[in-house]
């Protein structure tokens, strides 16, 4: 039986998928026609229940909990691994942020929901792709954005400068990991094999893992041309993790207390919170 499957083609998501969609583990009989998209385009089909299984951010997962389920394995959680907020100016990085324009990496993505956290009162914004962010902030089209994925590594080269570590602001609020992005599974595939795609994405990480100290898969480096070896594994390195490969109990804290924040911050929006892992 062949599944949809949508995630990015950045190094983390290359990185844990691979094993699974190049059959370099035992699928036990599922196939999986692949869709790489950047993460706004997957919360959009999320919103539109497109795909059997995606890769979401977790900011999307309050629209989207009454049509999928989440997975324990294959997502991005982790300290120290937050959305930044930059600028051009360090003079003028703190000063009256809420009457400024700023950039944001789609709608509803936690780096949305995080800086709404941080600022409260910050409504002039524009949404954009995430690789579009820093040229908007070097050309003076916004006073700052929030930048996430490989743009941590390289902001700084460009003569950008941090205003604030928008995940830090999370951790020291909440004293839980940030929920970055996580797997989802539509509620139309039986429980089993939502279950089964579950423990192979598991495996699959697992085997990258194992193989990782050698060299990079060549479906991660074909994916990330523009990306040095270095930063492709700074990537990696960042994003996944032991949450990646399971939960657990502080990973499912961390998503119910983003659902806590999400309805605290759109009051208006009934959340279910119970039943919501698969």
């Amino acid at each position: 039986m062949k599944y949809t499957l949508g995630f990015s083609p950045c190094p983390n998501d290359t990185f844990i998928f691979d094993a699974l969609v190049n059959h370099k583990i035992d699928t036990e009989g599922l196939e999986f026609e692949v869709q790489l998209e950047d993460v706004q385009t997957l919360n959009e089909w999320a919103l539109q229940g497109k795909l059997d299984f995606s890769k979401i951010s977790y900011g999307v997962l309050p629209l989207v909990v009454d049509s999928y389920k989440v997975l324990h394995s294959g997502g991005a959680l982790g300290k120290g691994v937050g959305p930044l907020l930059i600028t051009r100016s360090a003079e003028e990085a703190i000063k009256n942020i809420d009457e400024r324009l700023i950039a944001i990496p789609g709608e509803n993505t936690t780096a949305h929901l995080l800086f709404s956290l941080a600022y409260p009162n910050a409504t002039n914004k524009v949404f954009k792709v995430f690789h579009e962010i820093e040229d908007a902030v070097l050309k003076g089209d916004v006073f700052a954005g929030v930048i996430i994925h490989e743009n941590r590594f390289t902001y700084q080269l460009k003569g950008l400068h941090k205003i604030v570590d928008l995940g830090q602001y999370w951790e020291q609020t909440t004293q839980v990991p940030i929920p970055l992005g996580g797997i989802i599974a539509h509620k139309r595939m039986e429980t089993n094999i939502s279950r089964k795609v579950d423990q192979l994405i598991s495996k699959s990480v697992e085997y990258a893992y194992r193989h990782h100290h050698e060299e990079l898969a060549e479906y991660v480096t074909c994916h990330a041309q523009e990306m040095s070896e270095e930063v492709m594994r700074q990537h990696i390195n960042l994003y996944v993790n032991n949450y990646s490969i399971q939960l657990g109990e502080e990973g499912k804290k961390a998503v119910h207390t983003l659902l806590d924040v999400y309805h605290q911050q759109h009051p208006e929006i009934e959340l279910k919170k119970e039943g919501i892992f698969i």
